[in-house]
């Protein structure tokens, strides 16, 4: 679930890329689509927010920046150890 973390009320335009900048303050970039590059980024807002880790932070559709826990996904290493000895004995027979 994501909390909120600053209040900004930023209104987003069709066409540019918003995210949170490694300062803090939200940036935006026009996007890239197909073979058209995407554009440099500007600051659109000076928040500063102190980033912490383990959390990924993003504009909502409030236009305020939230945070929520990031996920570590893959598969769990016995799982791949037991796929790894089925195949090995299948090559012997």
């Amino acid at each position: 679930m994501a909390k909120k973390v600053s209040k900004v009320g930023i209104k987003r335009e069709k066409g540019l890329l918003y995210f949170i900048d490694k300062d803090g303050d939200v940036s935006c970039a026009v996007m890239a689509r197909g073979a058209k590059k995407g554009g440099k980024p500007k600051k659109v807002s000076k928040v500063g927010i102190k980033k912490e880790a383990g959390l990924l932070y993003f504009l909502d559709k409030d236009g305020d920046i939230s945070s929520a826990a990031l996920v570590k996904g893959g598969k769990k290493k016995k799982a791949v150890k037991k796929v790894a000895k089925k195949v090995a004995k299948k090559g012997k027979k």
